[in-house]
């Protein structure tokens, strides 16, 4: 649509200039917050006042007690015993064999002693042995009236202190084994903290940069908007000069309307990205965020160096490894169980009696219902699943840092170009206007050019927030996470603001 004055012309133009500027100067300040909270600030917070952190000092505070709590397993056990105890019996005791005995015993004794009296007194037997059958038969007579059993009743109440040591002289291996698997569970605990910081760093990261990213993108949109409104404005204007028709003002309106619903969208989710970063570090409010998306335009290490140092820094893969010792000492502990113990003991009663007894005691199972070479099997199969798991992890592992790779390196070799293609925009944009203004152009034109701008900016945004993931992932694949920072202030650095 060609103008038919100068004089509008240059006043239309001269208005978009004026509304351009402005609604740039007034959409791209970032929002005011109550105070300043750079990107380090926000993951040092973190760190310290997580609910994950705390979880993983408790826990890696419970580890270092449990292997301090065995670390005197093999010295000897004293423990002081008290038995106290009241007990009742009664049983029937057979008297029979002490009848007989006594009968017999007393029988051989009067039989003795006549013998003897009749030897010295020199009588005769006809007298003696009917004396011997009478007293006999009243010593039968008599033992007869003793019951053939009797019942007894036993009662007492009982204290018995004592002092009892047990000390293990051989126990196969478990000892010095259950020693070895505390100390490890600790180191294993240490890179179980370190795997969850490096989380919660990567947490940080995504919902720290969402946040500049989708404020970015809310800076575009209300760019947009504010130059879609303007449009929209002198639309209405010409209409009423008669210089364009309704359906082309209706066209500005609808690209307008398209405009404040993508800037409704926008700030809805820069509100949800600020809501995020703020329940992360619980925080009341949202802080003013300083460290813009950024874009490294070298990298600081090479792809093979990245693939060939990871196993000694990655947390999991050490887990992993870690775990493989655990197995291998579980392998020693099944093995030990089918070895015989060897253990000294003592024990010394503390009541009046002073009973004591000392002594050297082996013990060998024999049969228990349990299959004692079944277990070490299962142990050694459990240990080379952990080898497969942790070849197999490296591989993904080896995966992840190839891909993050690649997209860090598209992602600094789409900013370069983006970063050509600014200029060329701003260009067209300077070359729209003047076409305008000069009845060369159409207000389409103009409109076309300043949405190329806008989406511009948007596209940089994405590209550098897509740079910022594509670096955390390897660092964090690669177990160097902690060196992010680093990252943000290195020199050779575009900062998306």
């Amino acid at each position: 649509m060609k103008f038919k004055t100068c004089y509008s012309l240059k006043a239309l133009s001269k208005l978009i200039q004026v509304s351009s500027f402005a609604a740039l100067n007034t959409a791209f300040v970032s929002v005011t917050f109550a105070e300043n909270l750079s990107y380090v600030q926000a993951e040092q917070y973190l760190l310290e006042n997580s609910y994950t952190t705390q979880a993983n000092q408790a826990l890696n505070q419970a580890s270092k007690l449990q292997a301090e709590a065995v670390k005197n397993i093999g010295l000897p056990r004293i423990d002081l015993n008290v038995r106290a105890y009241k007990f009742h019996t009664e049983t029937d005791i057979p008297l029979n064999g002490v009848k007989n005995n006594l009968e017999q015993t007393l029988s051989q004794g009067v039989n003795d002693r006549v013998d003897q009296w009749q030897s010295e007194q020199n009588i005769p037997s006809n007298i003696t042995d009917p004396l011997k059958q009478g007293l006999n038969q009243g010593i039968h007579s008599g033992i007869g009236l003793i019951p053939d059993t009797a019942n007894v009743v036993l009662e007492d109440e009982v204290v018995r202190p004592t002092v009892s040591v047990m000390m293990p002289i051989y126990t196969g291996g478990i000892t010095s084994t259950t020693k070895q698997i505390a100390n490890l569970k600790v180191e294993r605990s240490q890179l179980d903290a370190k795997q969850q910081q490096d989380t919660q760093r990567f947490e940080v990261i995504q919902a720290y940069f969402n946040v500049q990213l989708q404020q970015q993108l809310f800076n575009a949109s209300q760019f947009n908007l504010s130059a879609m409104q303007q449009h929209y404005d002198n639309s209405l204007k010409l209409e009423k000069q008669g210089f364009i028709s309704k359906g082309q003002r209706m066209q500005f309106e609808v690209a307008r309307n398209n405009a404040q619903r993508s800037e409704q969208n926008a700030s809805a989710n820069l509100q949800a990205s600020q809501f995020q970063l703020q329940n992360l570090l619980h925080k009341s409010k949202i802080d003013q965020l300083t460290t813009p998306l950024f874009v490294n335009r070298q990298q600081s290490q090479s792809l093979n160096q990245l693939l060939a140092s990871y196993p000694e820094t990655s947390s999991l893969v050490r887990k992993m490894q870690m775990d493989t010792q655990l197995a291998n000492q579980n392998v020693k502990i099944q093995s030990a169980a089918k070895k015989p113990t060897l253990f000294a003991f003592g024990e010394y009663s503390l009541d009046q009696n002073q009973n004591w007894i000392v002594g050297v005691a082996a013990r060998y199972n024999l049969f228990s219902g349990i299959d004692k070479n079944k277990n070490v099997q299962a142990a050694e199969l459990q240990r080379y699943a952990t080898e497969l798991m942790t070849a197999r992890t490296q591989q993904e592992i080896e995966n992840i840092i190839y891909k993050s790779y690649s997209e860090l390196a598209t992602a600094q070799q789409s900013n370069q170009l983006l970063q050509q293609n600014e200029q060329a925009v701003l260009e067209n944009l300077r070359i729209q206007q003047l076409s305008f203004k000069e009845d060369m152009g159409t207000a389409t034109q103009v409109i076309d050019a300043q949405n190329q701008l806008s989406l511009l900016k948007t596209e940089k945004a994405l590209n550098a927030y897509k740079y910022v993931l594509s670096l955390a992932t390897l660092l964090q694949s690669h177990g160097s996470i902690e060196q992010f920072k680093d990252y943000v202030n290195q020199t050779n650095t575009d900062y998306i603001r």
